[in-house]
């Protein structure tokens, strides 16, 4: 990364998401590698909670709207929907799951 980058890591109170992460404060919130700046605050959302929630509710609704509405077939119209299904019928029907846990994989398409 170029000198003076920044990096942010909201999800470092689950284990981080750069290979240089390590949780930080708010008060002591920074911390440079390399010439970039790390920020990498655990539990960011727990400082506003209620922008955090109605920043959540926003990204989420559309999606729990279209599950209401539609049932399982939600999953097989939008991409975003079925990228998260990962057991149907007892089957497991996301690749990566079934590897992580040595289980068969099965096509969704095939068990609707």
């Amino acid at each position: 990364m170029r000198p003076g980058s920044v990096l942010v890591d909201v999800a470092i109170d689950q284990g981080g998401c750069f290979a240089t992460s390590r949780a930080t404060t708010h008060q002591s919130p920074i911390y440079v590698i390399d010439d970039v700046v790390h920020y990498c605050v655990a539990n960011m959302p727990g400082a506003v909670p209620r922008t955090s929630t109605q920043a959540l509710t926003n990204a989420t609704l559309p999606y729990v709207q279209q599950l209401a509405a539609k049932g399982i077939s939600a999953c097989f119209e939008n991409p975003g929907l079925r990228q998260g299904l990962n057991v149907m019928k007892g089957k497991v029907v996301n690749e990566a799951v079934a590897a992580a846990l040595g289980k068969d994989f099965y096509d969704p398409a095939g068990l609707q």
